[in-house]
């Protein structure tokens, strides 16, 4: 099974906001192949001071590295999750503003040509009532996100694949029992057993096995005197 972990850093929140970062991790058959996508793009407008302040991205620094606009970015990026399941965090977000680009060329949507996992609702299922963030879980599956100190599409997307494969065959808590539970007894009714009629089974070492103990035995003594078998 191919999935592609995937994060978009955007403009700002709602309509008519564009995509300005795609970060992708592919996973096949749940290992991380190494393979990636990672794209700045140039929104052709304005970026929000508040979604700067998320994600450190200026129109000034998109411009200095000659960020691409997204239509010359489409063909690579579609070709790259095509047939894959996304990973995604808060999926109808990033897929929500996928698709806003994708009608803005006239292309099909994400879900015609992709399957898509939302990271957030399953931890809300395996976490109720729990902080499921992406910092969050990072702190539940000790993850490392020391580096996190800004958002940043593939830095994320990073993150989040460590964390999918943690949730889902990672290791888990030891289910300890409470002290009720340590303390019940649990009583087994052996009826009309009659223990008489049974034999014990014995099985006897044999002479290779009895040889090979003599010799561990004169070992122990040599080290440690006599052995505490022979007292």
């Amino acid at each position: 099974m191919r999935q592609v972990v995937l994060d978009t850093e955007t403009t700002g929140i709602g309509e008519g906001h564009r995509i300005i970062e795609i970060g992708c991790v592919e996973v096949i058959e749940r290992k991380l192949t190494g393979r990636q996508y990672h794209v700045y793009i140039d929104p052709q407008r304005d970026i929000d001071p508040e979604a700067a302040n998320v994600h450190g991205i200026t129109n000034e620094w998109l411009q200095e590295r000659n960020a691409p606009v997204f239509a010359r970015v489409a063909d690579e990026f579609r070709e790259f999750i095509q047939g894959a399941e996304l990973v995604i965090h808060n999926a109808p977000f990033d897929i929500g503003m996928m698709d806003a680009e994708f009608r803005r060329l006239n292309l099909s949507l994400t879900r015609e040509f992709c399957g898509v996992l939302d990271t957030l609702l399953l931890a809300r299922e395996m976490h109720p009532g729990a902080r499921n963030s992406l910092d969050a879980l990072c702190k539940r599956y000790d993850v490392d996100n020391s580096q996190r100190e800004l958002h940043g599409a593939l830095l994320d997307a990073q993150i989040l694949a460590e964390v999918y494969l943690m949730m889902t065959g990672g290791q888990t808590a030891l289910a300890l029992p409470d002290e009720e539970q340590a303390e019940e007894v649990v009583e087994v009714d052996l009826g009309d057993l009659d223990l008489s009629t049974l034999e014990l089974r014995v099985v006897k070492a044999s002479a290779d096995e009895l040889a090979a103990h003599e010799k561990m035995l004169d070992l122990l003594d040599k080290k440690s005197g006599q052995a505490v078998w022979r007292r």
